[in-house]
């Protein structure tokens, strides 16, 4: 690490301003490794000992990387907070002992696999539209569905004043009743997949992303967590 200057050393921590810190320094309180400080003098965090009026201060921990899968279910907002006092998927996830932030959106509509992680490197090659992660969804939607409405939900739609890209649509169930559309997409823009399916004039009964990169929802019960292996979030770099 670096050498910085004993008065960011202290802001760092969390301890004094800057200006308090130099004032510490020219009274002869601060110390480092043994010997008093003067003013403007350099140390490096983790290797030099600093002390104040006697007490050791150190750097606050950085909390471990943890990313893990959640079950979303419907009624939650993908959100840490809510002005209106409404279900956030943080109320789900308090017991993983850190803060925890969602990569991309899953609507409050909506359930399945959303990925939370304080590994900000992470969240941003998974939300880039660049990385095209593949995400996979189940739309039950009415009745039965005919090609021409599959052929039109692969054609790109505009959201936000930005084209998206194509999507796959193929069917993985159906009855008299419903229709189970399995569709891929690479972009996860606002509520793209109802979008998709309102276009074509299907009204979706529940919406379920099942998929996301190499992960897959599998049998996580509904409204629970679990961290990622090493060896999926190899695959998510990847």
């Amino acid at each position: 690490m670096e050498p910085i200057r004993i008065s960011k050393y202290f802001t760092d921590c969390g301890v004094m301003s800057r200006r308090a810190a130099d004032a510490a320094v020219e009274n002869g309180e601060v110390k480092i490794n043994g010997e008093i400080a003067v003013l403007g003098q350099k140390v490096t965090p983790g290797v030099d000992v600093i002390t104040w009026r006697g007490k050791k201060i150190v750097p606050p921990s950085t909390p471990a990387k943890i990313t893990i899968m959640l079950n979303k279910p419907r009624g939650y907002l993908t959100t840490l907070s809510d002005d209106k006092g409404r279900h956030t998927v943080a109320e789900l996830v308090r017991d993983a002992g850190v803060r925890l932030y969602p990569v991309g959106r899953l609507d409050m509509d909506s359930d399945g696999l959303l990925i939370l992680t304080n590994d900000g490197d992470l969240a941003n090659k998974l939300a880039h539209p660049s990385h095209n992660v593949n995400k996979v969804y189940l739309a039950y939607v009415d009745g039965h569905i005919t090609s021409e409405q599959m052929e039109g939900m692969t054609h790109p739609i505009e959201i936000d004043g930005k084209m998206t890209s194509p999507a796959q649509v193929r069917k993985a169930a159906y009855n008299q009743f419903e229709t189970a559309l399995e569709v891929t997409i690479h972009d996860g823009r606002n509520r793209q997949v109802r979008r998709l399916c309102e276009r074509e004039g299907l009204h979706v009964r529940k919406l379920t992303r099942v998929a996301e990169g190499p992960l897959l929802l599998g049998e996580l019960e509904e409204g629970k967590w679990r961290k990622l292996s090493a060896k999926e979030l190899h695959m998510l770099m990847q």
